[in-house]
């Protein structure tokens, strides 16, 4: 894994425009940084696919084990009212398009180990595709490049297309200031739309509900049979139409399931060290404080937010965010490689339905937070 440079193309702006990043910079900075990329040779790639699909099956194994614990969704702080419908849908295995992305931590010297999954909401998913992959093709074209997520994501909405009412899905978000969520969304929309779906947009918070068929509405009045949603079902259980939700799950399907709600937790981390223990893809981790050099984060933050470092009892550095009263969960310490002053990578391995499908690469400093940049690789 080497850290090189290269020379942006000059209309690298409108070029990633085109493919749909129009989030792309920050504060005159760049968060697609094609200046710099990572070099992998083809026994590293294989080592992070390998460990990708590993990871994948100890969660299916872990999962089952929550399950089958009458205490374990407590702990993970998931509402008792949900809890029989959580199982129901691990069980029945409602359509689901079933991605995700494992943050991996990787020096090159030893097998990669889990930081955490992101498979409820996680984002970067178009920078990781069809963004490097132009970027490869244009810049690096005798390179190869660890990405089939597209083929991936278009392939696996064919496979749901009979079982999606009248072949329509909406596509819910925050209509985020920034524009993260909306890219995200948009580039899901055109992958169903390439499998032979249709597609409608709708900001989460214009969701109706129709009282007297017990169905959500668009702003159309029309019965949203299938939705995606980019949003943490851990906030769609806390707010008012919650209940309505619940009651109208067997009527209703949504992508992704309510049973992510425990992939997406990070209590599932100590679940997954008590199952495996010394498994190499796994760092320890438990409930409890943990000795030596630790990592504390809350179970249910995202973007890197309220995490703290500890090395030999002193904190090294720390997050700031909203997420204080989540249950706290100690995971060991991974010394990520400096690959340049104050950058450290961190790599996503992206998964869609069990199968590995490609990476991206987040720099960021010790903790990486909503404003790291993504950098592209190649291989070769």
């Amino acid at each position: 894994m080497i850290r090189d440079t290269v020379a942006p193309r000059p209309d690298w702006q409108s070029r990633v425009e085109a493919r749909g990043l129009i989030w792309h910079s920050t504060d005159g900075k760049p968060y697609w940084d094609e200046g710099t990329f990572y070099r992998f040779d083809r026994i590293e790639v294989d080592l992070i696919e390998g460990a990708t699909a590993e990871l994948y099956r100890l969660f299916l194994e872990a999962g089952q084990a929550v399950i089958d614990d009458p205490k374990a969704l407590a702990v993970f702080g998931i509402p008792p009212d949900w809890h029989d419908a959580i199982r129901d849908a691990w069980r029945d295995e409602p359509p689901a398009l079933n991605f995700g992305r494992f943050d991996l931590g990787y020096r090159g010297d030893g097998p990669p180990k889990l930081f955490e999954f992101n498979c409820d909401t996680p984002t970067s998913l178009l920078e990781a595709s069809v963004i490097q992959w132009d970027w490869k093709q244009d810049v690096l074209p005798n390179t190869d490049q660890f990405n089939s997520l597209h083929q991936r994501l278009v392939g696996k909405w064919a496979d749901l297309r009979s079982l999606v009412p009248d072949r329509q899905v909406h596509f819910a978000h925050v209509a985020d200031a920034v524009g993260e969520d909306t890219v995200t969304v948009a580039y899901l929309r055109d992958t169903a739309e390439e499998a032979g779906l249709k597609t409608k947009a709708i900001a989460i918070d214009d969701i109706g509900w129709d009282r007297q068929q017990g169905l959500f509405v668009d702003l159309d009045e029309q019965v949203m049979t299938t939705i995606f949603k980019l949003y943490p079902w851990e906030w769609l259980t806390d707010e008012q139409f919650g209940r309505n939700l619940l009651e109208s799950l067997d009527r209703t399907i949504w992508m992704e399931p309510v049973w992510k709600m425990i992939w997406s937790n990070k209590a599932i981390l100590p679940v997954l060290w008590s199952m495996f223990p010394d498994h190499p893809n796994l760092l320890p981790a438990s409930y409890s404080p943990l000795g030596g050099d630790v990592v504390t984060k809350p179970a249910l933050s995202r973007e890197g937010a309220n995490v703290v470092i500890h090395r030999d009892a002193t904190v090294i550095a720390a997050s700031s965010g909203a997420y204080q009263d989540s249950h706290t969960i100690y995971q060991a310490l991974y010394d990520l490689p400096q690959t340049a002053p104050g950058c450290y990578p961190v790599i996503g391995s992206w998964i869609v339905d069990g199968a590995p499908a490609g990476m991206g690469i987040r720099e960021d400093g010790l903790i990486t937070g909503n404003m790291a940049r993504f950098v592209p690789h190649v291989i070769g």
